[in-house]
């Protein structure tokens, strides 16, 4: 019976569930159970068409869903895009509408990390932003200040202001320096300078607002033209002008390595020393050994102090200017240059080559006249009110008839001393500066010396010399006949200088060089010494056919009478030249 009452529930439950499933899908059952087949196929036809439609609608929503997400992101980047575009803005609007900076220079660091600036003149005490060190800041430097006179960035140097020029050195931090219209100031090194030599003269830029010094100029246009260092030349260097040599060493040190001596028999020094002679007899050379011998001397004696000389070599036709009054000017700044070493217990030497470019004759016509205003400037500060002292002027010329008769006065250029050309003795001295005895020599020489390094350089020297200076006829040069009618034979030997020496050993070494490099002969003989000095003179055959002979032989020191007439005699040339008589002036 149980078992009876259970298959009946069941079969209840089965007919509920069938009825819910047709009343779901429209379709009716019948109480048996049964469906019709025709209407059940069509109702799932269009149950599946149904889906399918939900589905394709589905589908579409999808991709308007997709479209709608890229055009979301497109709009979000355009956004951010806008966004960064207003903050620049932004901060365009703050930096155009915000207060401008001031400017500062630095000065220093307090104890309190606060800094010292100098704000147009004014020197104030400001705060340093915190990312800044003032540690790092060097004196005379650009700072930026905000508003409230905070220094916020770090800058560089300013590379404007005014020049001035150093007039004393107070310290090595502090300098006195000459303003424009000669007005003084005491300035203070900014931290570029503290490394750097700073000397009297020497140009710096200044920025007026702080007082600080930034930078060392280069050098003005008179001192491109004015050499202050000691010249590498000592008397060693010089040959065959031994009383010359000691004339000047009278004239020029004794007044300054024995001053007390000269201010005991109130003996005043000599201004000036004049160096007149043929070209290439070692005026220069005397000058630039006179220069070094007095500063290494005063070394010696004043051990201890800086006592060092100034040796001021003056290019005279490098001062000459087309515009007015400005030589005269850079004569000017010679002297003052030259007084503002001497006034510190200097010894100065200024040393004019070629004086007579600058100072000829006034009122001569042979030149632009411009003599007229150099020469009293000249003399004006050689002799002028303020008395030089310390300082003595050497001049150097080939021309002294050229000069101004006023500048070789008494008093001016008190010394006079003529260079002659080597004689055999001078010659046999200027050959030795250039043969020495650690020169490679010929096998032969050797031979002939015995090995005795000594011995061949005198045996070389001796045939050189011999060979410049002999008399013989292919040895003769030129025939002069003066405006008195007399006639003159000159020789190779009479245009003998220290320069040709020098020019000669020079080609006689370049021989040697040569065969050495042609056979494997190593060394120097008499033989090239003899070609050199041939080589030399066939070099110079020409050189008095030029338009004036008189002034080409007082250039050469041969000036005793006028010359009229000039016949050479060098080589195979016979040929005389009449030359027109004209008043002395300048020369090629």
């Amino acid at each position: 019976m149980a078992d009876g009452r259970k298959k009946q529930e069941k079969q209840n439950s089965f007919r509920k569930t069938m009825n819910k499933f047709s009343g779901k899908f429209g379709g009716d059952v019948s109480e048996t159970g049964q469906r019709d087949p025709e209407q059940e196929r069509e109702r799932l036809l269009d149950q599946i068409a149904s889906m399918e439609e939900e589905l394709n609608t589905l589908r579409q929503s999808g991709g308007q869903l997709d479209q709608a997400f890229k055009q979301n992101e497109k709009l979000t980047a355009a956004l951010i895009e806008a966004k960064n575009r207003i903050d620049a803005l932004k901060e365009e609007v703050e930096k155009l509408t915000s207060p401008p900076a001031t400017y500062a220079i630095f000065s220093g660091v307090n104890d309190d990390e606060s800094i010292n600036v100098y704000v147009s003149g004014r020197k104030m005490r400001v705060l340093l932003h915190p990312d800044i060190s003032g540690k790092d800041i060097k004196i005379g430097q650009q700072l930026v200040l905000n508003e409230a006179l905070n220094a916020i960035e770090v800058c560089g140097f300013e590379p404007q202001g005014e020049v001035v020029r150093v007039k004393d050195v107070l310290d090595p931090h502090r300098l006195v320096v000459m303003l424009r219209g000669e007005e003084e100031l005491v300035v203070e090194l900014a931290s570029p300078l503290l490394g750097e030599h700073i000397s009297v003269g020497d140009h710096l830029l200044l920025d007026a607002h702080s007082g600080y010094v930034l930078e060392k100029l280069p050098k003005s246009e008179v001192e491109e033209v004015v050499l202050e260092e000691i010249p590498d030349v000592s008397y060693d260097n010089i040959g065959g002008l031994e009383s010359q040599i000691e004339q000047v060493r009278d004239a020029v040190e004794l007044p300054f390595l024995h001053a007390e001596l000269f201010s005991e028999h109130k003996l005043l020094p000599p201004k000036g020393v004049l160096l007149y002679g043929p070209p290439g007899c070692g005026k220069t050379l005397i000058a630039k050994a006179v220069a070094a011998s007095i500063s290494e001397k005063l070394g010696d004696k004043k051990s201890g102090k800086d006592l060092r000389s100034f040796f001021l070599h003056v290019k005279g036709p490098e001062l000459l200017n087309k515009y007015v009054g400005e030589s005269e000017r850079q004569i000017r700044e010679v002297f003052k240059k030259a007084k503002e070493r001497a006034d510190t217990g200097h010894p100065v030497i200024i040393f004019f080559d070629e004086m007579d470019a600058l100072f000829r004759t006034r009122g001569t016509g042979v030149s632009s006249d411009m003599e007229a205003t150099i020469v009293p400037q000249f003399l004006a500060e050689i002799d002028g009110v303020e008395r030089l002292r310390n300082v003595i002027v050497i001049g150097a010329t080939n021309r002294q008839d050229l000069l101004d008769p006023a500048i070789l006065r008494a008093g001016r250029l008190d010394i006079k001393i003529k260079i002659e050309r080597p004689d055999k003795e001078g010659a046999m001295s200027i050959f030795k500066k250039y043969l020495t005895e650690d020169l490679p020599f010929h096998p032969d020489e050797m031979k002939k010396g015995k090995n005795n390094p000594k011995k061949i350089v005198e045996s070389l020297m001796k045939d050189a010399v011999a060979e410049m200076y002999s008399v013989r006829e292919e040895n003769k040069f030129l025939e002069v006949t003066y405006a008195n009618g007399e006639k003159e034979t000159f020789f190779f030997k009479d245009f003998a200088s220290g320069a040709m020496i020098e020019g000669v050993v020079s080609r006689a070494k370049k021989h040697a060089i040569k065969r050495f490099l042609d056979s494997g002969v190593k060394g120097l003989k008499s033989g090239d010494l003899i070609l050199a000095i041939k080589q030399e003179f066939k070099e110079n055959e020409d050189l008095p056919n030029t338009t004036n002979p008189d002034d080409w032989a007082k250039i050469a020191g041969r000036s005793s009478e006028k010359i009229v007439h000039i016949r050479t005699m060098a080589g195979n040339a016979s040929e005389t030249r009449e030359v027109e008589t004209v008043a002395t002036g300048h020369y090629l």
